[in-house]
């Protein structure tokens, strides 16, 4: 389905030709069918039930003979801008640049140097792995509209798209000498696009680790989805439901509730709370259970001669390769109950994203004799009990204790003050664990400045760790707001391509001996020589 090649100037070298102009597999169109059926669905059952509420089933037996024709009627006029769409869009794979050309009546083109480009990721949605498909995704690290992506390639031709463009974004000269004609099931490709290679599995997540995990997610985002189902539904119910709950409270229609849970024995309130609260937790546990195994099945992390290859995903299949030197820092997390198990994450920050994040969930959920030989292979080093951690400056947390509590104080003040004594007093309570809470964390909040790494450690109940290479880091710097500078402490942030790296609250004694040494190690860098 392509149209002629294009060449510019063809006949000199073969380092200026560009690939001919592709279009994107003919099954999106029908993707995007079965997308406007899933769509059309809605309006006719609406007609179908308009017209069976009826007093009689008159409307009904009018309505049904007619139901196929407006539902096939609905889908030939959206598949007809769906064909005209894909048949207008048209990409090809430059010697110096992706393009994309896009529109039926209104042209758009766009064009994404390979300098750019930080990542290809490939996407399987449910109804496109069904039909071979895959979503390529150029990633240029600022999201949004910055992304580039190509939506519906074949499975073959878009790994084989993924590993050219990472070659040619490489600078590998024997792509630039003769840059394949991606789409071609029978082109061969050049030695470093010849595809990801042997692999070695570091880490996976079977059905009961998933499980597991799901088990410590828990979730009640089944709540919200079944009240966005009962606003987008509604008109399916016998009756209103929200016009329902506003009688019943209107009404006082809850006293009846209420007189009725009053006349139950001590016993039988007890249970009923109970039953409440399982309920409750039983409907969280199976929530975060579902959400695990849809996003995370058939977890891999796999370290190729690209990098790291992370594939996932049960409706919507991802797969991801992370090259090792774009890794930036690693964020080793955990929570206040799976850490009391042995259970802790692992992600990567790097020049691309994940879904719209800045990390890359690697290992999110494993034991420590699991992340080290990641952490290893990215090149870098957990910390161990040789490390030298510093705390922060007290005054800052007593300044942040101060903050944090004023507006409680003040509301308990007015409260009292009032005559509302019990809500004063909980106000002041709340503020009273608000400023122990800050004192506490001073104990856990740690920084430390190895010889390879910048370390920080902050949280109680769950630590979380973030690791950074001093060799990638760009800058550093001593900020000081007004209170800060009075009190005589500072952040010290790092500057590096994936982010900011701070220390905060530090005294300027310690941050001037950690900025010197950082800075000798960023002079030392020949910034030149580092992979892009």
């Amino acid at each position: 389905m392509s149209e002629s090649a294009q060449m510019i100037e063809g006949s000199g070298s073969s380092a200026e030709a560009i690939s001919e102009w592709r279009r994107v597999n003919p099954l999106t169109v029908a993707v995007q069918g079965v997308r406007t059926l899933a769509s059309a669905i809605i309006p006719a059952a609406f007609l179908l039930y308009s017209a069976a509420s009826g007093s009689d089933n008159k409307g009904l037996a009018l309505v049904v003979p007619y139901a196929i024709p407006i539902l096939l009627a609905i889908i030939a006029l959206n598949l007809l801008p769906a064909w005209l769409g894909w048949y207008r869009l048209r990409y090809r794979i430059g010697t110096s640049d992706v393009r994309l050309e896009q529109g039926i009546i209104s042209r758009s083109a766009r064009s994404v140097p390979y300098d750019r480009i930080q990542d290809v990721s490939l996407e399987q949605k449910l109804i496109p792995r069904l039909l071979g498909l895959v979503q390529v995704k150029f990633e240029t690290g600022a999201g949004g509209k910055e992304e580039l992506t190509l939506a519906y390639v074949s499975e073959d031709e878009g790994e084989r798209l993924r590993e050219t463009v990472r070659a040619l974004v490489e600078g590998a000269e024997d792509v630039s000498a003769a840059p394949a004609r991606v789409g071609d099931d029978n082109m061969d490709l050049p030695p470093m696009a010849a595809g990801i290679g042997e692999s070695q599995l570091l880490f996976s997540m079977g059905q009961r680790r998933l499980f597991t995990y799901g088990l410590f997610s828990f979730s009640l985002v089944i709540f919200a989805v079944l009240i966005g189902a009962a606003q987008q539904f509604e008109f399916l119910l016998p009756f209103d439901v929200w016009d329902y709950a506003e009688t019943w409270i209107r009404d006082e229609r809850y006293a009846g509730a209420g007189s009725y849970v009053g006349g139950l024995g001590a016993g039988a309130r007890i249970l009923g709370i109970l039953y409440l609260l399982v309920s409750i937790i039983a409907v969280g546990l199976a929530s975060g259970v579902v959400k695990t195994f849809l996003r995370d099945w058939e977890f891999r992390l796999e370290r190729t001669a690209k990098g790291f290859r992370r594939r996932r995903g049960l409706l919507t299949k991802t797969d991801v390769v992370m090259p090792v030197h774009r890794v930036q820092a690693l964020i080793l997390s955990t929570g206040w109950l799976r850490r009391r198990f042995g259970w802790h994450g692992l992600s990567f920050i790097s020049l691309a994203q994940d879904a719209g994040k800045a990390n890359h969930d690697v290992a999110p959920f494993a034991r420590m004799d699991e992340i080290a030989p990641i952490a290893k292979e990215a090149g870098f080093s957990l910390p161990d009990e040789t490390e030298e951690w510093r705390r922060p400056s007290p005054d800052y947390y007593w300044d942040k204790a101060l903050i944090t509590a004023f507006i409680p104080a003040v509301s308990a003040a007015t409260a009292i003050s009032l005559g509302y004594i019990l809500p004063g007093i909980a106000a002041a309570l709340l503020g009273g664990v608000l400023v122990l809470r800050a004192l506490y964390l001073w104990r856990y909040d740690r920084h430390a400045l190895g010889p390879q790494q910048v370390l920080s450690r902050r949280g109680w109940l769950a630590p979380h760790t973030k690791i950074a290479s001093r060799v990638k880091l760009h800058s550093v710097e001593i900020a000081q707001g007004p209170l800060a500078r009075w009190r005589g402490y500072c952040d010290l942030r790092f500057g590096m391509a994936g982010g900011r790296f701070a220390f905060n609250g530090l005294t300027l004694e310690d941050a001037h001996k950690l900025r010197s040494a950082a800075l000798e190690s960023i002079a030392a860098v020949d910034f030149a020589k580092l992979p892009k």
